[in-house]
C-alpha cells in the first residue's frame, strides 16, 4: 500500500508539473488551431499536435507560382538550414505553408523543394485555403486588405518560436542567415548548447557598405555567392551562379536589363536567360523591382569586389611564392 501511495503521489506530482508548464504560456492548444495539413510526401498532419507542440519552429507562407519574394524566402531559409545542419528535424523544425493550396498539391510542393535542394527536416505543406487563412491570422501573418485582396501580394514576414516556452517573434525572411540561425539554435533553445569562447580581439572590422553592397546583401545573397570569401565552394548559395567576375563575362547592357526585368527576358526567350534558367534547376530569377540606378549601383559593387578579391589573390600567391623560395 505504501509503494502504491508513493507511485500515485509521484504520478500526481508529474501531472501537476505538466499542467503548470502548459499553463505557463497562453500560446498553447487553446490558441493555435489544429489545422489539418498535408506535406510534400502526402503525409497528413495537424498543425498544433504534430508540427509545433513543444518544438522550436520557423514558419513562413509561400506559393510556388510566386515570381518575386517567395523564391528569395526559400533560398534564404535554405542557407539557415545549411548553417543548422543536422539539428533541423531534431532541435529545429522548418515549415513552409502554401497560400495557394488549389495549385500547390503535395506533388508540386515536392518538386519545388527539390529545385531548391532543401535538406531533411523541412516540410512544405498544403491544405484548405480558409483554414490556412485562419491559421495565418492566428500567427499574425495575415494583413487585411492585402492578403485577402485581388492580387497575390502577401505578408513577407515569417515567425519563429518555441511553443514550450511561449517565446514567439516575427522575423524578416531576408534577415542575415547567421542571425536567424543563432536565434533558432541558441536564444530560442535557452542556450542549452554551449558555444566556444572567442575573443573580441578576433572580431573583424566593420565598414559601412555601399548602396550596391546593401542591394547585394539584401536581394542577391540569398541565391548567389561572390567568390571564395563569400560562400563559394561551401554550398551556402548554390541556387544561382557565383557572381565574382560576372561584370567581365557578360555585357553590361545585358546585365543591367537582367537585373531589372528578368521575367520579361525569360518571356521573350532571351537565349542566355533561358540557358541560365535551365542550368540552375529551372529556378527563375525573381523580379526585384529595381530601377536603373539600383542596377548601376549593384554592378559597380560587383566590379569593385571582383577587383578587390583579384588583388588579394595575387598578394596571397606572391606570399606563397616567397615562402616556397625560402
Amino acid at each position: 500500500m505504501g509503494r502504491l501511495s508513493i507511485w500515485l503521489g509521484t504520478a500526481l506530482l508529474c501531472w501537476t508539473f505538466q499542467v503548470l508548464a502548459e499553463d505557463a504560456t497562453p500560446w498553447g492548444a487553446g490558441y493555435f488551431p489544429n489545422t489539418p495539413l498535408t506535406d510534400q510526401d502526402g503525409q497528413q498532419v495537424h498543425f498544433f499536435d504534430d508540427l509545433i507542440k513543444d518544438k522550436v519552429v520557423v514558419i513562413n507562407f509561400i506559393f510556388t507560382g510566386c515570381g518575386d519574394s517567395c523564391p528569395l524566402e526559400t533560398a534564404r531559409l535554405r542557407q539557415v538550414q545549411q548553417l543548422l545542419g543536422d539539428r533541423v528535424g531534431r532541435d529545429v523544425f522548418f515549415y513552409s505553408i502554401s497560400i495557394d493550396p488549389l495549385s500547390d498539391t503535395p506533388e508540386v510542393l515536392k518538386a519545388y523543394a527539390a529545385r531548391f535542394k532543401v535538406g531533411p527536416g523541412w516540410r512544405f505543406l498544403t491544405g484548405d485555403k480558409d483554414q490556412i487563412d485562419q491559421l495565418r491570422r492566428r500567427l499574425g501573418l495575415f494583413i487585411e486588405g492585402v492578403d485577402n485582396g485581388r492580387s497575390r501580394d502577401h505578408n513577407l514576414s515569417l515567425i519563429v518560436g518555441n511553443q514550450a516556452t511561449g517565446r514567439w517573434m516575427k522575423a524578416s525572411p531576408f534577415e542575415n542567415p547567421w542571425i536567424l540561425a543563432d536565434q533558432l539554435a541558441n536564444s530560442l533553445q535557452n542556450w542549452k548548447t554551449p558555444s566556444a569562447e572567442q575573443s573580441y580581439a578576433q572580431a573583424p572590422d566593420i565598414r559601412p557598405p555601399s548602396s550596391g553592397e546593401e542591394l547585394f546583401r539584401t536581394r542577391c545573397a540569398a541565391c548567389h555567392s561572390l567568390g571564395p570569401e563569400d560562400g563559394q565552394g561551401i554550398g551556402m548559395r548554390s541556387v544561382g551562379p557565383d557572381l565574382l567576375g560576372v561584370t567581365q563575362r557578360r555585357e553590361r547592357a545585358w546585365l543591367s536589363r537582367w537585373i531589372r526585368e528578368p521575367d520579361r527576358m525569360l518571356a521573350e526567350r532571351d537565349a542566355l536567360a533561358v540557358m541560365l534558367y535551365q542550368q540552375f534547376n529551372r529556378v527563375a530569377m525573381p523580379n526585384l523591382r529595381l530601377n536603373q540606378q539600383d542596377a548601376d549601383n549593384l554592378l559597380e559593387f560587383l566590379q569593385q569586389e571582383t577587383e578587390r578579391q583579384g588583388t588579394l589573390k595575387q598578394a596571397h600567391a606572391a606570399n606563397d611564392g616567397a615562402g616556397s623560395a625560402q
